[in-house]
């Protein structure tokens, strides 16, 4: 069994706390897994009796009167017993049909169209069941309808959501036993879909390329009704090849038009990352003025929710371990409870000449989470001067109190230089240092 103990901790702080348990997250990251297999495993644990433990798979032909919502509620409350807690678990929530309500259909069962106003969905049903004193709700989905957050928008402060990612690297390296330089690699590789980790190499390429195809372009289509993935497709092909770079609508548009030939507005590019992000195929990370204390401008980086589906989508062909290392190190701060921005300010200075001008410095990430706040900068290799100089001239030009860090894709241990700045390996890195 894989364990996922961060998760698994934040289901058991949500016990019984009287809201709804709504798991969120990417299709295939272990949503499911997640519930059945090692939540349901704990509650055996501490005595929940079986019998109190109820689960609904409404992808189990068996069950497709409960895509019903109001025959789905008669059914959990007819197999619960009110004289004690009982832990209920609906997967796949999304197929649930929205009805319109029966008091205006003479009571008989309509699916409603999208220009329904009276109606009745799972929400309504995930809700209603929750306020009982003797139901403690948890609910997964694994298609577009679930993992839009237009759903977590619909559930704000009625439900506590649960976002999973895929296997984090301390995961990983644990389920591994290994955390040297090739697990690291094969991590920033083929990343932590939990399905790929079991696969050998050919098959984790195999595996991850298809779900781009059969699962989540068809999700997003679907879900926003659209005619055709082509323009999905490049777009997200561009932003793989662009991991780490700054973007804005219209470099996009611009580089679209380029590898394609054809035009696409800036308005229809935001949309479109707008489906990703939707979707929780993609993070965004914002500018944030160091000296200002704001966000600014429109230039955004993107990073993959896992480093094997960004590099599926280059057919693992474009192996830049630099983009690689930054797309992991920023969703490992994620995972481990961090805010991230892209650092940057300005700082007027002497040209050749004499000459006034304004240079403008980049820090690859601003982490920050309680006390801690970090100035971080991704690099491949140190060994070069000039790498060495440029990494840490941004570093050199602050004068405030963030801890400065270079991570760096070697296996070193923590080590502070003459200037007080940070030096240490991805590994220990991410397995000791933010934790």
């Amino acid at each position: 069994m894989i364990e996922r103990k961060l998760y698994l901790s934040k289901l058991i702080s949500a016990k019984e706390n009287g809201f709804p348990k709504i798991i969120t997250g990417v299709r295939r990251c272990g949503k499911s897994y997640l519930l059945k297999e090692i939540y349901i495993k704990y509650l055996l644990e501490k005595g929940i009796q079986e019998k109190n433990i109820i689960i609904i798979e409404l992808d189990d032909l068996r069950n497709v009167r409960y895509r019903n919502p109001i025959e789905l509620d008669k059914c959990i409350r007819e197999k619960c017993d009110v004289n004690t807690m009982n832990f209920v678990f609906i997967d796949e929530i999304q197929l649930v049909s929205t009805i319109v309500n029966p008091l205006y259909t003479e009571g008989k069962y309509v699916i409603a169209k999208n220009n329904d106003k009276d109606v009745i969905s799972f929400v309504e049903v995930v809700l209603g069941l929750s306020r009982e004193k003797y139901i403690d709700l948890y609910a997964t989905g694994s298609n577009s309808k679930m993992l839009s957050t237009d759903v977590i928008t619909e559930f704000r402060d009625k439900a506590s959501n649960i976002s999973l990612s895929p296997l984090s690297f301390e995961e990983f390296s644990k389920y591994k036993n290994d955390s040297s330089s090739d697990t690291i690699f094969e991590y920033m590789r083929y990343g932590g879909m939990p399905l790929a980790v079991l696969k050998n190499s050919e098959e984790k390429k195999e595996y991850l390329k298809s779900l781009f195809e059969t699962t989540y372009f068809k999700d997003i289509i679907e879900h926003n009704k659209l005619r055709k993935s082509d323009a999905l497709d490049s777009l997200c092909n561009i932003i793989s090849e662009g991991t780490g770079q700054l973007f804005n609508s219209q470099k996009i548009s611009n580089t679209y038009k380029s590898v394609t030939k054809e035009q696409i507005d800036k308005d229809t590019i935001r949309q479109y990352i707008d489906y990703f992000i939707d979707a929780f195929i993609l993070k965004e990370a914002t500018r944030f003025d160091v000296k200002g204390n704001r966000e600014i401008g429109a230039l955004r980086k993107y990073y993959f929710v896992d480093n094997g589906l960004r590099n599926a989508r280059l057919n693992f062909a474009y192996e830049d371990e630099g983009q690689m290392l930054e797309n992991m190190v920023y969703n490992e701060l994620i995972y481990n409870g961090y805010t991230v921005n892209v650092g940057a300010f300005e700082k007027y200075e002497k040209d050749r000449n004499g000459k006034s001008i304004r240079n403008t410095y980049e820090i690859d990430f601003i982490a920050k989470k309680g006390n801690k706040k970090y100035y971080i900068q991704i690099s491949e290799n140190l060994s070069s001067p000039e790498t060495r100089r440029r990494e840490m001239r941004p570093f050199r030009e602050l004068n405030d109190s963030f801890q400065k860090i270079i991570v760096v894709n070697k296996p070193l241990e923590e080590t502070i230089d003459s200037k007080g700045f940070i030096i240490i390996g991805v590994a220990d890195f991410l397995l000791r240092f933010i934790k």
